[in-house]
């Protein structure tokens, strides 16, 4: 039997609509200026986190293989049918950021709306459901 700790899975899912609306603010009122650079600096590096937590907490509760990268958990949930290769592709362009947002974050360019930020909203609200219906048809 395996044991998924759907509870810490939820709790990072319940804060997808946030991120994404915060992701849906910075797009669309996007004017180059500091504090919508901030909002979609944080809220990038805030999807990044929620998609690699949920994706190791599948890994370990499934007993899936081990990961030896951000990128690696992302292809072992995809490979596991967790989501679709849409959804793949963005979460890897997505997870390719963690270093650039979390250790070259004095480099990164917060006047230029990232082409993942209008995106991601959509695609982290696939992903919540994908996981869900993961969950569903694996433990039930």
């Amino acid at each position: 039997m395996y044991y998924v700790n759907q509870e810490q899975i939820e709790r990072r899912l319940n804060a997808i609509p946030e991120i994404a609306e915060g992701l849906r603010t910075a797009a669309q009122s996007w004017d180059g200026g500091l504090t919508l650079g901030l909002v979609q600096e944080r809220a990038l590096h805030l999807a990044i986190e929620v998609v690699t937590d949920i994706g190791s907490y599948l890994i370990d509760g499934f007993i899936m293989r081990d990961a030896s990268s951000y990128e690696d958990i992302m292809d072992i949930n995809h490979e596991e049918k967790v989501f679709p290769q849409e959804v793949h592709t963005v979460l890897l362009d997505l997870v390719r950021l963690r270093k650039p947002l979390v250790q070259d974050y004095y480099e990164w360019e917060r006047h230029s709306l990232h082409p993942l930020t209008p995106l991601l909203p959509d695609v982290l609200e696939q992903f919540a459901d994908n996981v869900r219906e993961y969950l569903k048809n694996e433990m039930y």
